[in-house]
Formats: structure tokens, sequence, C-alpha cells
């Protein structure tokens, strides 16, 4: 089965594009509250999406399926959800949920008019994840290696594959039945931890989902639309093949290129202390 895959975007004309290359899920962000307070210092998209894109990209859509993350929980979330589901989300996600109970609360805001993604991105949902897998009505959970390393405290993302965090929050979601991704990739070839070897870790962990960074097709400095369209369907294409070649795998080569992994990881930590 290979990886869905998620493309962040509130253009028509981009969603279109995505959804005919294969992408599985088109993605509208609105989570802003908090995010740059935590992410303002950092070289990553703090998307500025409004409500109204949820209605115009579900407009577009035939076989993709409209994710859309809101807000974490605050006072106005009920409304917020609602407005969501009813001009078309088919699946709304939460960001940096902390407690069981704020799951147990979008679980029954969302009232299984459309399926439920947590998205794991903090030390506390860790720490809580037991009781967290206990709420039913999870649909999906995604790993959110950014917030989830800042809070940890970390200097590179990737740091979370080597410590054992994420493989220990996949077998735990894994165990309850729940479909699970984590973090984002470049095109193939691309990234300071390369796209293949990050997929080869998504299939060594069983999980099932990941997200097409920015630097995948960044729109914003692509003017030509035929060369977007170029893009997309090349990208997604050798994404394809890559798995393809990962079905025949054995175990051998997932502990090679994990320990590739570590290799890269530990040289961009020491890099950055070095510099730092």
């Amino acid at each position: 089965m290979s990886l869905k895959l998620m493309y962040i975007t509130n253009q028509e004309e981009i969603a279109k594009i995505a959804e005919n290359s294969g992408v599985d899920w088109i993605f509208i962000d609105l989570e802003i509250n908090g995010k740059d307070l935590r992410q303002g210092h950092l070289d990553t998209v703090i998307s500025r999406h409004s409500i109204r894109d949820v209605k115009k990209i579900k407009s577009v859509l035939t076989n993709s399926e409209l994710l859309v993350r809101v807000n974490p929980i605050y006072e106005e979330s009920k409304k917020e959800i609602d407005k969501v589901i009813k001009d078309g989300a088919d699946i709304v996600m939460l960001p940096f949920f902390k407690t069981k109970e704020e799951v147990e609360l979008f679980v029954s805001y969302v009232n299984g008019r459309a399926k439920v993604c947590l998205l794991c991105e903090t030390s506390e949902a860790v720490e809580n994840i037991d009781s967290i897998l206990t709420v039913q009505g999870i649909n999906y959970i995604h790993i959110g290696l950014n917030d989830l390393h800042l809070s940890y405290n970390m200097k590179f993302m990737f740091e979370l594959l080597t410590d054992g965090t994420v493989k220990m929050l996949c077998e735990k979601i894994g165990n309850k039945g729940i479909p699970y991704g984590f973090g984002g990739i470049a095109k193939i070839g691309e990234g300071t931890l390369p796209a293949e070897n990050i997929i080869a870790e998504h299939y060594r962990l069983g999980s099932r989902m990941t997200i097409l960074s920015r630097s995948f097709c960044n729109t914003n400095s692509i003017i030509d639309i035929t060369e977007v369209e170029q893009e997309f369907r090349e990208g997604v294409k050798k994404i394809r093949l890559y798995e393809e070649s990962l079905l025949n795998l054995d175990s051998l080569s997932y502990a090679k290129n994990y320990n590739h992994i570590k290799h890269i990881v530990s040289n961009v930590v020491r890099e950055y202390v070095k510099k730092n």
C-alpha cells in the first residue's frame, strides 16, 4: 500500500494539479493561534489560509479528499469545526493538543460528520499518548516533527527518528489499528535528509502518510503553471516508483538505511552545535 501524500495549498489551480498528479489529500491550513510565537523565528511556512478557502477548494476536487487543519482547542472551536465540515472538509485535523480531554472534546465536536486526524506535535501529547489512544473515534494520527522537535529543544527535526520517539509512537498507534504517518518529504534525491531515506523509514515503521514539503514544489517561486504541472507529475511518479522498489527490501537493507539516517542526523546536529 503506497503512502497517502498530502499537499498544503489554498489555490484552486494548484489543488487540481496536485489531485491530477495523484496527491491523496489536499490540505487547507487554518491553524494560526500561537503559531507565530512557536515558529516565527524558523524557516517554516505559516499558512495564511482563510476559512473561505474550504468551500473554494472543495468545489474543484473530484478524487482527492480535503483535509482541514483547524486551530488548537479554543473558545471558538466548535463554531470553526462546524463551519469547515459544512463547507466540505472530509478530514479535520487537530493540532497542538496535549491531553486526552482536548482530544475527547475535538472528537465530540466533529461528531462523526468527518474523519478525525490528530497531529501529535507536543511533548505532552507524547507523554499522554496511552490515555489519548483510549479515545474512540480517531481515524488517523500524524506525528508532526517540526513542532515536536521544538517541544523537546532539539536542533533538527529528524532527531526524533533516531532517538526512538517516532518508532515508539508508531508502535503504540499501530497497536490500536489507527493508520499513522509522520513529517514531510522533498523530491526524490533532495532534502538535507534525502526523501528516499525518509520514505524507506516510513515503510520500515509501517507509516501510511506524509506531507509533500514546500521544497517538493515551491509554487511561490514557479510562475509558469505548466512547469508546476510537470514538477508535480514527475515528482509524484518518482515517489511511487521508489515505493515499488521498497516492496522487496529485506530487513537488513532497512537497517542499513536507518543507520545512514542516524549518520546524517548526527552530522547535521554536530554542524549546528559548531555554528552556534
